[in-house]
């Protein structure tokens, strides 16, 4: 056998040997290309499913707990849901992404019916005083200094607290409000819902939030929706979801217990328990 036919035999011999092998390496990288993109495609469709769902036709997420449990209460990070989430419809919140976002999941025995509670949300005056667990200071604190129903959007105009008649659905109400984080601030209130059986309504800041010179919140930027639904007679499911936007300053942003006990503060106040029971929702 001639040099150039040993040559072309040895790579006859080397091809057949190296092929298979570049094969299943091209083969391996497809299969690693599409374990993949099937991953992302779970994780995508995983944010659609585990997202915060308020009882609007489907099953809450999270799901109610037992009567008269503690509330379950969560808060929601951005790698949970992605920077761009969509609001559930029901919320009628049209801006994408959030800061901050934190669910309040709860059942509980109430016997004055709906009336009952609307009269307990109009109410304002009677959110003054109300007491949370203060993460930061390790030791229960005032958390609305005062509060105030309005006639309208302006703060001179102040009146007694809204009757359940003034709260039908479409109803447009305004509330002053002073916490100490943020000082005085103007709430406008949506009855959403107003039924025996069902009320939801949204609480959003109409003006800027500011602590000292910095400005915490613009208008809108702090949302709250409440989903109140009779299960039997005497027994009440509660649903809240209470987010900041996305471009809210980062001082007023992250904290995930004192947001915690704020939401569980509120919702305490709502049902009648004393806010500064033991033991705090979050230490």
């Amino acid at each position: 056998m001639d040099t150039a036919t040993r040559v072309l035999t040895r790579f006859s011999v080397a091809n057949t040997t190296v092929q298979p092998a570049l094969d299943r390496t091209h083969a391996e990288k497809r299969l690693v290309v599409f374990v993949f993109s099937a991953m992302l495609l779970f994780h995508g469709h995983g944010y659609a499913q585990s997202g915060p769902q308020p009882p609007c036709g489907q099953e809450s997420v999270p799901p109610y707990p037992g009567l008269d449990q503690s509330p379950i209460v969560r808060f929601w990070s951005e790698p949970d849901l992605g920077r761009d989430w969509t609001p559930p419809a029901c919320t009628n919140w049209t801006e994408v992404g959030f800061s901050t976002l934190v669910t309040t999941v709860a059942r509980f025995h109430y016997t004055s019916g709906a009336e009952g509670l609307l009269r307990r949300i109009g109410a304002i005056s009677e959110l003054a005083g109300m007491r949370y667990w203060s993460a930061t200071h390790k030791r229960w604190q005032t958390l609305i200094l005062n509060a105030h129903a309005l006639t309208g959007s302006k703060p001179s105009y102040r009146r007694q607290d809204f009757t359940p008649g003034e709260m039908k659905q479409g109803s447009l109400l305004y509330l002053e409000q002073a916490d100490n984080l943020s000082g005085t601030t103007i709430y406008r209130m949506r009855i959403v819902e107003a039924s025996a059986d069902r009320l939801v309504f949204g609480v959003e800041n109409t003006e800027i939030m500011r602590y000292l010179v910095v400005t915490l919140f613009h208008p809108g930027e702090l949302q709250s929706i409440y989903f109140l639904d009779r299960e039997s007679a005497n027994v009440w499911r509660y649903y809240s979801i209470t987010r900041t936007g996305r471009n809210a300053s980062q001082l007023a942003t992250g904290h995930p217990s004192s947001w915690i006990n704020r939401a569980v503060a509120f919702y305490r106040s709502l049902v009648g328990l004393p806010t500064d029971q033991e033991p705090p929702a979050a230490r």
